[in-house]
């Protein structure tokens, strides 16, 4: 038996953030308010609601006239619903789809990549009149999303309660400070320079203000996900439960002036563990990685099995040097993805070099291979 739980209006869109403040703005004062975006970095899709009417726009929507009514269901169709596309009388098309949206991780296209930041990629105007700048423009087939965002001016920050349906997401801040609020996590707090926190799926936080030039890389895991705006929930909440899980997931939030460093998995180097393999039970680590007091020597050659490798070149330079990828000089802002089985070295590692490193699964094997440079 299928129920039939709510309905929308589809409409396309030639510019969404026109036509978010045209229907959601005191002037001309429709009274519609905005639920959805997604994807947060480069908006296709916002969904308002208002007079229970609820309305998505969407950039890819091809029939503008007589327009379509969506009936979002739950459960099987019934006999006399089966098709799942109807035509009313007047021409309008009735489309019968699921009331969860599917969201699922496709397979990894694993491929070297090195974006850097001095090839001027675009910034782009995302949610809450955030600029993004994608580090994987191909993301790896849609398996992973890593924006580098900034936001140019102090104050407050026009953002409402929401959450987002991941795998895995993580917020490091990499200049600046910004005041975030997350349910159940207490008082609202300073996102520093050096820190970072991940966000469980579905938990409800808010950005509340930042500094002038706050600069945060942000990772996501599928790259497309739903955002839903909460305006039910008031932030802070009453309780406080460090230990809730969201999906299998604790809240985490790793201070930099708590830091402690060990060896890293390449010889040279020295990493600060940020808690994120234990919060997430194994399916992400985040790493801050530095050469090692006193090491001089030529990283050695390594190659991994995990499945999606992201760093993030946090200060400082070195040389990257892949087999048969031939070799890249990276500075701060810059970041690459190294696929399974790659042989690759760093090279020319200045003292002050910091990289973010972002693997998932947590755990994952690196392979020492004995040959030289160059490789």
């Amino acid at each position: 038996m299928m129920n039939i739980e709510s309905a929308e209006i589809l409409l396309p869109s030639k510019g969404i953030a026109e036509d978010v403040e045209f229907w959601t703005s005191p002037s001309p004062g429709l009274g519609f308010r905005m639920d959805q975006i997604y994807p947060a970095d480069d908006p296709q899709v916002v969904t308002l609601t208002g007079h229970g009417l609820r309305v998505r726009l969407d950039r890819s929507a091809i029939n503008t006239d007589p327009g379509t009514v969506r009936l979002l269901c739950r459960g099987e169709p019934d006999s006399q619903l089966q098709p799942r596309e109807l035509t009313s009388p007047s021409g309008t098309r009735v489309e019968l789809v699921s009331a969860e949206e599917p969201m699922s991780r496709p397979p990894t296209k694993h491929a070297f990549i090195a974006c850097r930041l001095r090839d001027n990629a675009p910034w782009v105007v995302g949610r809450a009149g955030m600029h993004y700048r994608d580090l994987i423009p191909a993301r790896l087939g849609g398996a992973i999303i890593a924006s580098h965002i900034r936001i140019p001016d102090a104050g407050p920050v026009p953002d409402n309660v929401h959450y987002h349906d991941v795998e895995f997401q993580l917020i490091y801040c990499h200049a600046g400070w910004v005041r975030l609020v997350y349910e159940d996590q207490g008082e609202p707090f300073i996102l520093r320079a050096g820190d970072c926190v991940i966000q469980p799926p579905q938990i409800r936080h808010r950005v509340l203000e930042s500094s002038g030039g706050l600069e945060v890389v942000e990772v996501g895991v599928p790259a497309e996900h739903l955002t839903t705006l909460d305006y039910e929930m008031e932030l802070p909440t009453p309780h406080y439960r460090p230990d809730r899980e969201w999906d299998g997931q604790r809240f985490v939030h790793s201070r930099l002036e708590d830091a402690v460093w060990g060896p890293w998995r390449i010889s040279g180097f020295e990493a600060r563990d940020t808690g994120v393999e234990d919060g997430t039970k194994g399916v992400a680590a985040v790493r801050v990685v530095r050469p090692a007091a006193g090491e001089h020597q030529p990283a050695p050659v390594t190659s991994h099995d995990s499945d999606i490798l992201f760093t993030f070149v946090l200060s400082g330079s070195c040389t990257l040097h892949g087999d048969g990828q031939g070799s890249q000089i990276l500075s701060e802002g810059d970041a690459y993805t190294l696929p399974p089985g790659v042989k690759t070295c760093l090279t020319s590692c200045s003292e002050d070099l910091s990289l973010l490193e972002v693997s998932l699964p947590g755990r994952f094997n690196t392979t020492l291979h004995p040959q030289k440079l160059p490789i």
